[in-house]
This record gives structure tokens, sequence and C-alpha cells, in this order.
């Protein structure tokens, strides 16, 4: 499994090249914006139609992670769910295999903006969680330190043997950690837009996703 190991907050903590963040001395796994349904929601808000494979995608990558870390609690950081409906509409296969991902674990739902409410799923229903010197929600707030959030879906473009290319990434500085979107279908925002530069400190970096993830400075 591809990894890019560094510390945050004295926290030794693995960036994984699926774009999701491990941290060993707890077994814990983070996950952020599954959006789970979200060719469902579009189909029923815009009649704009995907192919609707985005949650067998998801679901295989989040168990492949699941299965090469051995984590025994997992922690999903908002919008897991494209919406309540969507959530609620998942097909019987895969409630299913959620289920049974979900078996045996601790298994965290932060609150997201666009799952909100309560779901029927089991696990635990949290606005935010702290866990040793941590603090995970959905949405970084202004003037925090040890923060783990997702919501914004950051990316990193580069250029790269004469052609540009772009990755989500996952954005750190002294005091905040963020996620990519680890849903397919999910877009990103580019680092260098100006609310990321705002939330970000100027010694920021990213951390690419991908076969080989790898740090490099924040493109602002």
């Amino acid at each position: 499994m591809n990894i890019h190991a560094f510390t945050f907050q004295d926290t030794a903590l693995h960036a994984l090249g699926s774009g999701a963040l491990f941290w060993p001395e707890q077994r814990l796994l983070v996950v952020s914006d599954l959006h789970l349904g979200k060719s469902e929601r579009m189909a029923r808000r815009s009649r704009q139609l995907l192919p609707p494979y985005e949650v067998v995608d998801t679901l295989t990558r989040l168990e492949d992670v699941l299965i090469h870390t051995d984590a025994k609690t997992v922690v999903c950081l908002g919008d897991s769910f494209d919406d309540l409906e969507a959530g609620r509409s998942l097909h019987e296969d895969h409630v299913l295999w959620l289920t049974r991902l979900m078996a045996g674990r601790e298994w965290v739902w932060i609150e997201g903006n666009h799952d909100p409410g309560p779901l029927d799923y089991g696990g635990t229903h949290l606005e935010q969680l702290k866990r040793g010197p941590l603090v995970f929600r959905h949405i970084a707030q202004p003037h925090t330190t040890a923060e783990v959030s997702g919501h914004y879906h950051p990316k990193v473009s580069m250029q790269l043997r004469g052609r540009t290319v772009t990755r989500p990434s996952f954005l750190v500085d002294a005091d905040r950690l963020i996620l990519p979107a680890f849903g397919t279908y999910t877009g990103g925002l580019r680092s260098d837009a100006g609310v990321l530069g705002a939330l970000m400190g100027r010694d920021a970096y990213a951390i690419v996703t991908g076969p080989l993830p790898c740090a490099v400075p924040m493109p602002r």
C-alpha cells in the first residue's frame, strides 16, 4: 500500500494514495466526503444522468483500504451521503456491503453539510470527535489547532513531463489537516482558491494522492 508518512501535532500519520488517512497507533482510518448516492441525487434533482457506478467504486476502494490497514476505527468526516434521500435510496446490495464493512469496527459518522441529520445506519453520529490531541470535524474553523477536516475536496495541479497533472491532495500546516474527497464523482477545489489560501498558513504543504503520494509546496 502506497503511503506518505508525516507528523501532525506530534502524531505519526500516514497519507494513503487513495486519499484516506491512517493513524497507525490508534488503528484509526479517516475518509472524507464519500458522497454515496451522488448519481441518484443528480438524476432526481436535475435529470442529469451519470453512470450509476460511483457507489460500487467508492465502496470497493474503501474495502481495499480497510483490508490493507486492518483499521479498527473508521471516522467518516461528513458528506458521506450526497443528501439524506440518497442515503435512504442506496440499493439493498450496497447497504449490505456497507453494513459488512462496518461490522466489528467502531464507526463514526461526522455530520456534514450534505447529510446533517441522522441516517438509518449503525455506528455513532457526532458533530465532531476528539481523539487524543486531534479534533475531527467536517468543515475547518478559523483559529483552531489540531484540526482534521474535509469538505473542500482540495486538489493540486502540477507540471509533470511537460503536461499538467491534477490530483486530489491533502493540505497540511502546523494547525490543520484537510483531507481530499474519497468518493467517486466528487470533483475538487484547487489549492490556490482564496478560501483555502485564507485557511492554510504560510507553512502549508500538499500531499498529492496517487500511486506514489508525495509532499509538495502548496500552490497558492
